[in-house]
């Protein structure tokens, strides 16, 4: 930005560096971290559930579903008690601080749990050399360990030092069984360490984009800039955070992974708690005499607030650890319930052009369900297939799995300025495509991306490696599908909504937001195969489950999208110039 136009929209006294609020620093710098411990988790997660505590595919994805879509519904909760009492100062440092003890937590791995193998009366140890995709399934016993493997369908375990560990070279699976011992107390911890983070993000993250927007007065000409600004500052945590969390996660040990994120939020506390002042006073409380006053005996209003976020860590912990048992259709019957909120809103406290837009933004709202319940099984399933169905060798070098995670970020950074400037050159020719048309294309492009993984996995055969060009290609198409959605949504339905309701609206975007994590732990639980020490049993079988599913979730996206597309004038009309 050059002096002039800054000059323009700098206020008398302000502070700044390169022509912004210089509080945009410490927010990009929080943020950065902030997102450097949740990816770094995120990227860990799928595989620690799996391989480290030995749950199935199925619950280790409905579990991963959870968390994440608490994530989104818990901001809801946070940005509530920070607009109406603490500000989003004090609501973003007791995030930091609920952060840290979370990814401190997910540090403390104990042993792990144990698949022990019954057979012929005495008992062995199913477990495997390492972790990630690479690491091999051996079975231990008192007179040693020798590396096993499984015939074509998994009907014969096959061992290949058998006088090492006194058993047979073959063993018909049915002839043994298996069951999994649990560390109680480390399993706890894991499911206090994700309560706690779901908290820490519900307090911080719209928070600090509440910040960001606090610093520009209304109409500064900066306002795009720095949130451009900001938002770079979170993919670069997300890339950075892929890469050597997973690497170090994968190479050495969980707890490193993981205690690296942790580090990552400890550093993003301090420049927050030690720059406060550069804030200038933007993210206080609306009231801050009001935060002293008692209202539960002793306790003050603000010490309620803090209150009430342990008991979103205990709500949190309790879901996370039942996830598998909360039933689809109550979570259907929220997003239905929510719905019935909004419509009935629109049609009895709207009136004329207003109703229609309320209507229109509410279509949005639900718009995005189907392409983040596609775009979230990075996390999840397609973590899972990358690490265990993928030929990873890039230049020699055996790449682990949630490495991959930071191609996301990277094609951000690259294809999104070239996006933007897609937009305007098209505008300028009036040829700019219209947001419904623009969220019709990013849901097809989510259906795209699993059909061309569906390709590769056949141009590979029955039980071959995927190649991993395949990946780069899946991401690539959800990337552009992503910017297509995700930047306009926010901004659509802000618009869209009376500013009496913009609230609502907001919460209802970030509720449906947290459904659709929730569908997508669904869908990657029927993508679930089996294992044993945590790595598959069956490739072949495996890969056909993934061909059959993501075929399926790629050709039903595909479809609402040419849906949406048809519809689209139709809300375009109802929207009434507000695009």
């Amino acid at each position: 930005m050059s002096e002039v136009t800054a000059a323009e929209n700098i206020n008398a006294g302000e502070r700044t560096i390169f022509g912004h609020p210089r509080g945009l620093v410490i927010l990009f710098f929080t943020e950065m971290w902030e997102r450097f411990s949740y990816y770094g988790m995120r990227g860990l997660l799928i595989l620690y559930l799996t391989q480290h505590f030995l749950f199935s595919d199925e619950r280790s994805t409905v579990i991963y579903g959870a968390y994440t879509a608490l994530v989104y519904v818990m901001t809801i909760i946070g940005g509530t008690l920070a607009d109406r009492y603490l500000g989003s100062r004090k609501a973003v440092t007791f995030g930091a601080i609920l952060l840290v003890l979370g990814h401190s937590g997910m540090a403390f791995e104990g042993g792990g749990s144990r698949q022990i193998m019954a057979f012929n009366g005495s008992e062995y140890q199913l477990t495997l050399d390492g972790r990630g995709g690479d690491a091999n399934q051996i079975v231990v016993s008192a007179q040693g360990q020798s590396r096993i493997s499984f015939n074509e369908g998994a009907t014969t375990m096959i061992v290949a030092d058998p006088a090492a560990v006194g058993l047979p070279p073959t063993i018909a699976v049915n002839a043994y069984t298996t069951r999994v011992e649990t560390e109680t107390l480390y399993t706890n911890i894991l499911y206090l360490s994700l309560a706690l983070i779901i908290a820490g993000v519900g307090f911080l993250k719209a928070n600090i984009s509440t910040i960001v927007g606090a610093l520009y007065g209304f109409g500064d000409k900066r306002r795009d800039s720095g949130f451009t600004i900001f938002y770079m500052g979170i993919n670069l945590g997300a890339f950075l955070s892929s890469i050597l969390c997973g690497t170090l996660g994968i190479a050495f040990g969980w707890k490193y992974g993981f205690g690296l994120a942790g580090i990552g939020m400890v550093a993003g506390l301090i420049i927050f708690l030690r720059y406060q002042d550069w804030l200038e006073g933007k993210a206080e409380p609306p009231d801050a005499g009001r935060l002293k006053e008692k209202v539960l005996g002793p306790v003050t209003l603000e010490n309620a607030c803090y209150l009430a976020g342990l008991g979103i860590i205990a709500v949190s912990m309790l879901l996370v650890m039942n996830a598998h048992l909360v039933e689809e259709a109550y979570v259907g019957l929220l997003g239905i319930i929510i719905f019935i909120v909004l419509v009935t809103y629109a049609f009895t406290s709207c009136q004329g052009e207003e109703r229609g837009r309320m209507l229109a933004g509410i279509y949005f709202t639900l718009a995005q369900i189907p392409f983040w319940a596609l775009f979230e099984q990075a996390g999840s399933s397609l973590n899972l297939f990358t690490d265990r169905l993928v030929d990873r060798s890039i230049m020699g070098l055996s790449v682990p799995a949630p490495v991959f995670q930071a191609l996301n970020a990277m094609y951000i950074v690259i294809f999104a300025p070239i996006m933007a400037w897609l937009w305007v050159a098209l505008a300028r020719k009036k040829l700019n495509p219209p947001t419904p048309v623009k969220f019709a294309l990013g849901v097809f492009m989510a259906g795209l991306g699993f059909l061309s993984l569906v390709a590769g996995m056949k141009v590979s055969g029955s039980d071959g490696m995927t190649a991993v060009y395949f990946i780069f290609l899946i991401y690539w198409i959800h990337t552009i599908g992503e910017l297509m959605v995700s930047p306009v949504g926010l901004s659509v339905v802000t618009k869209l909504a009376p500013a009496r309701a913009v609230g609502m609206t907001m919460g209802a975007w970030f509720l449906y937001s947290g459904l659709s994590n929730y569908l997508a732990g669904v869908i990657a639980s029927t993508t679930g195969a089996e294992t044993i020490g945590g790595q598959l049993a069956d490739t072949a079988a495996a890969k056909a489950t993934y061909i059959g599913v993501y075929s399926q979730v790629g050709y039903i996206a595909m479809g609402i999208a040419v849906l949406m597309l048809l519809i689209s004038p139709v809300i375009r009309k109802m929207m009434h110039g507000a695009d």
